[in-house]
């Protein structure tokens, strides 16, 4: 087995984490240790064997819930697991509606595991899903948990962390409200072969001791290419860290393997050209795609609801982290009381050891409705994961807020783009003329004259750019380029921006792919 990770082991790596506390790196509690190393030998041990599809086998009464029946069964908060025993708290999901295949529960307690049964008695079934108390809902199972903690007041116990249906998971932190999921894995995503969506099907946690911060989780992933075995420590503050340590064992060669995948939705706003009949000015879980590479340099890819199916990818070698990023944090913005998407929580990724070479893929797909995730991103190794091969990933996922603490360079504000036509001109361009404006603001940026040599640094991968300019704003914090783009007919241009002041950064690099496909 791997050893633990340490102190010593993650200066080693010469990564630059952010909120890294002493009891973060507390070796695991010996069950826990002990735990994963089972399941770890029972996913290589499925890796060896064929896939076996474990086909939902709910009552009928369970599989015919609508969206509204399945959201009246309520789980009793008093019947939690270690409820007035601990910080955290533990409650879980019934199956039903989408929810077909049940996972199976474990705790860990006084260093021994037991299932966790189902009970029917620990739900409520209200209004639409009252027919269920009459039903015989034997073998209908969990479909899932969530943990709750003191994160936003110390007489109440929020959710925070939510584990269910596939190898979906969904996190926040203090003074925020879910937005974005995580998932453990993704496979073949936005590729001819169809995406594969691997599942947890088993959960172990470990009982927390009464005062402690932190809990324990392992999980037993499986599908047809490959099975797995995952440690989740989970850190609840002002931000919640996870780290995560997956191992993973394939059955048949993975082309595509996706490592961290951060899943969300982004509908208009920004540089967005979406023609939204809606009152609200943006709509949207993430704002932008945020990396640091391994040679620290920051990049700020704005998201898009593009009209067809985009796949872009950063590469690097060893790089520092990717997430997504609501930066936007202003009601203002969006008008939005019921879904408060200026709440919606950060995303990072920090790899805790060598990924080598790869790329962060990013996905964006059409949609028209904020009720589907049409975002994903994750990072994608050069070599794919060939069959009987094992890998280890070691990388830590923590919530933040609009910036991210380690980011002291500018950062984007806003990204806004248009028609290149100057107001009443007489002999106008073409519409393919296009102008954008990018707003940067923070670090020493913030801080200069309107007298100081700030120069954009614009590149292009194809077509012209004109008028390149910089002003300060009258806010006196805010710095704009300005430039004109016109591309070579209907090729893609790949556009990077930095401001620099005597060749020194002075803000993260602004990049965006202009498709003249998407003007409307």
């Amino acid at each position: 087995m791997p050893p633990p990770l340490s102190p010593l082991w993650w200066l080693a790596s010469g990564l630059l984490i952010a909120s890294i506390t002493p009891a973060s790196w507390a070796a695991p509690a010996p069950d826990a240790s002990e735990i994963f190393a089972d399941v770890t030998q029972r996913a290589r041990q499925l890796a060896a064997s064929p896939f076996d599809d474990p086909a939902g086998n709910l009552p009928r009464a369970l599989r015919d819930l609508d969206y509204d029946a399945y959201r009246a069964i309520r789980f009793r908060p008093e019947a939690a697991v270690w409820r007035g025993e601990a910080l955290f708290s533990l409650q879980l999901f019934h199956t039903g509606f989408l929810f077909e295949r049940p996972v199976r529960l474990n705790l860990i307690e006084d260093g021994q595991p037991r299932p966790l049964p189902f009970q029917p008695s620990l739900f409520r079934y209200d209004a639409a899903a009252a027919p269920l108390k009459e039903q015989d809902l034997s073998g209908a199972g969990y479909a899932g948990f969530r943990l709750h903690y003191p994160l936003n007041r110390e007489d109440y116990h929020d959710e925070f962390l939510v584990f269910q249906g596939a190898s979906y998971f969904r996190l926040v932190g203090r003074d925020q409200g879910y937005g974005l999921s995580a998932r453990g894995l993704a496979i073949d995503t936005a590729s001819s072969r169809g995406e594969e969506f691997p599942a947890f099907t088993e959960f172990w946690l470990v009982q927390p001791e009464p005062m402690a911060s932190h809990i324990d989780i392992i999980a037993l992933l499986d599908s047809p290419s490959l099975a797995g075995a995952y440690h989740f420590r989970v850190h609840a503050g002002e931000q919640v860290e996870v780290d995560i340590e997956a191992r993973l064992f394939a059955r048949v060669e993975v082309a595509k393997l996706g490592i961290a995948p951060l899943t969300s939705m982004f509908m208009h706003g920004d540089v967005s050209p979406y023609p939204a009949d809606d009152f609200r000015p943006q709509v949207h879980d993430s704002q932008g795609l945020l990396m640091q590479t391994h040679a620290g340099e920051w990049i700020w890819r704005p998201l898009n609801n593009p009209r067809e199916l985009r796949v872009t990818r950063l590469q690097d070698t060893h790089p520092a982290g990717f997430g997504l990023a609501q930066r936007d944090r202003d009601f203002a913005r969006y008008l939005d009381m019921e879904s408060r998407y200026e709440r919606r929580p950060s995303h990072w990724i920090a790899p805790l050891d060598d990924w080598g070479t790869g790329s962060v893929e990013l996905v964006e797909i059409p949609s028209d409705s904020e009720t589907h995730d049409n975002i994903v991103t994750y990072w994608v190794p050069e070599q794919p994961l060939a069959a009987g091969e094992s890998r280890t990933y070691r990388y830590r996922l923590a919530t933040f807020d609009a910036r991210h603490p380690e980011q002291a360079l500018a950062q984007t504000l806003r990204t806004r783009q248009g028609w290149g036509a100057v107001p009443g001109q007489r002999d106008p361009p073409p519409r393919s003329l296009r102008q954008f404006v990018v707003d940067f603001r923070g670090g020493e940026l913030s801080s200069l004259d309107d007298t100081h040599p700030v120069v954009a640094e614009l590149e292009l991968s194809s077509g012209q750019a004109r008028q390149v300019t910089v002003q300060r704003l009258p806010d006196g914090d805010t710095w704009r380029a300005s430039f004109r783009v016109q591309p070579e007919g209907r090729r893609p241009v790949d556009m990077r921006l930095g401001l620099t002041l005597r060749d020194a950064p002075m803000s993260e690099t602004w990049n965006y792919i202009w498709n003249p496909d998407e003007l409307r």
